[in-house]
């Protein structure tokens, strides 16, 4: 009788599953493949032979990380004012990266020396930044917004992900009023900036 597969595609989610909990739990300096490994109710070799290496699961965290964002942003309803279809993705993603500081960590910085992101890993955000880059599109054809839009959407997803890290770090504001309110000032001051005049 045939050993049963012990490497199948089941264990190997489980296991990048196990590796967002890790993250989320332990944070970059608490994210080991035993921990991963112990979460997901298998040994060390198991990840090794799924991703190689700790690099290589970080990458499968980092493409899962986009994949989950990318869900995210298409949750925003569309409607017929452009600009608040904008602020409304924008607002997604604020709340992508306070319910996963550590994941955007990942996503948007260089948070483990090991895992330098190439091309491929580039590609990954493609689905975030063509979504958000539509969203202006919309807003520069309906006159709201003046300029190229690829590089609008690379500056306003800049602030938004700086707002973010500000935000998840605590340098925000202590209360909730006003750390709404410097999004709103930040948000509404790049947007005004970027009308048509």
């Amino acid at each position: 009788m045939p050993r049963p597969r012990q490497r199948t595609p089941e264990l190997r989610d489980r296991l990048v599953q196990a590796a967002l909990a890790t993250l989320t739990r332990n944070g970059v300096s608490g994210f080991t493949t035993r921990r991963v490994a112990e979460s997901a109710e298998t040994s060390p070799p198991a990840v090794y032979e799924f991703f190689g290496d700790k690099s290589g699961l970080v990458r499968e965290v980092f493409f899962e990380g986009f994949r989950l964002l990318g869900a995210r942003l298409q949750e925003a309803p569309e409607t017929a004012d452009p600009r608040t279809d904008l602020v409304a993705v924008l607002r997604l993603f604020r709340l992508f990266a306070c319910e996963n500081p550590e994941l955007t960590m990942l996503m948007f910085s260089r948070p483990f020396a090991d895992f330098d992101p190439g091309p491929a890993e580039r590609q990954a955000g493609a689905v975030v930044r063509e979504l958000i880059v539509a969203k202006v599109q919309r807003c520069v054809e309906a006159g709201v917004l003046a300029g190229q839009p690829t590089d609008l959407a690379h500056v306003t997803l800049a602030v938004v992900q700086g707002l973010a890290l500000q935000e998840t770090a605590g340098w925000l504001g202590t209360s909730g009023e006003s750390v709404d309110r410097r999004w709103g000032i930040a948000v509404n001051a790049v947007l005004d900036g970027l009308a048509v005049p």
